[in-house]
């Protein structure tokens, strides 16, 4: 059971963004406040729809994949379907691209601005099947609420 306060975490990102306007300063301090919050995380990140490849933008962590095909790994599976994809082991999960081999399972959460994605939030843990639906849907909202700010700006990062 997930003991992440999501709700306190929605309230903590709009304050944390209010009235800021650059995009690549509000994506890195949202990782920072995802990562600082969640137990059992080795890596949290965003991926920057560029193209058709994700590109790697803030994150915290190892040193990560740069280019990801939309399509290809969990995070372009979640970019190609626009659903989130949680993965209790990535082991199992087929053409899996391993960025950090001590990842065992994984969220991916699309990115959407006024109706087209802008990229992925990727979060990744060492422990198999950390991820349950309650943190599914409190990163999703999450991810709503600074998708919702972001597209009061004419670009993403």
């Amino acid at each position: 059971m997930s003991n992440t306060d999501y709700a306190l975490l929605d309230s903590q990102l709009r304050a944390l963004l209010a009235g800021e306007t650059d995009a690549l300063a509000s994506a890195s301090n949202f990782v920072a406040l995802l990562n600082g919050a969640m137990d059992r995380v080795n890596w949290l990140g965003i991926y920057v729809l560029r193209g058709d490849e994700l590109v790697l933008g803030p994150f915290q962590g190892k040193p990560a994949c740069v280019h990801i095909a939309v399509g290809s790994g969990v995070c372009g599976t979640a970019a190609a379907s626009l659903r989130t994809q949680r993965v209790a082991d990535v082991h199992e999960f087929a053409g899996h691209i391993v960025c950090d081999a001590d990842s065992r399972s994984e969220l991916v959460v699309p990115l959407m601005t006024n109706g087209k994605l802008i990229g992925v939030l990727d979060i990744d843990s060492p422990v198999p099947d950390r991820f349950t639906e309650v943190d599914q849907q409190g990163i999703e909202r999450l991810c709503e609420t600074f998708c919702e700010l972001q597209s009061q700006r004419d670009r993403f990062i």
